[in-house]
């Protein structure tokens, strides 16, 4: 089971605004659906307001997602929701890319705050 618990933070060590990305190349969940494994790399882009993410928190939180069955878009929105509560970041944004089964490739974009303009698309 997916554990926002697992994340935790530190104070964000810049006074002015910066822009943090971290990139998972190695995600794994599971469909729902058919119980195979789907894997995608995950984009967490952001910038911090108090506080940032730990990377090996972010890292043990990514991999509760291991054995979960969850959609591509409950993934995103998941990530999302746990890490602007965790941080309170100005602005997020969580890209998953998912690999190819049956000749579909997906890409889900969940949004919190004002995101600049250049960095909507990804």
């Amino acid at each position: 089971m997916p554990d926002a618990a697992l994340l935790e933070t530190f104070p964000t060590p810049a006074e002015s605004p910066l822009l943090i990305e971290h990139c998972n190349e190695e995600f794994t969940s599971v469909c729902p659906v058919t119980g195979h494994p789907d894997f995608g790399t995950v984009l967490v882009r952001f910038q911090p307001g108090p506080t940032c993410v730990e990377l090996k928190s972010l890292k043990l939180y990514f991999q509760s997602f291991r054995n979960e069955g969850i959609y591509y878009e409950a993934v995103t929105n998941r990530m999302r929701d746990d890490l602007v509560a965790c941080m309170k970041p100005a602005w997020l944004q969580v890209i998953t890319n998912w690999k190819g089964r049956g000749g579909i490739r997906s890409r889900i974009i969940a949004d919190h705050g004002d995101v600049p303009g250049c960095w909507l698309r990804g």
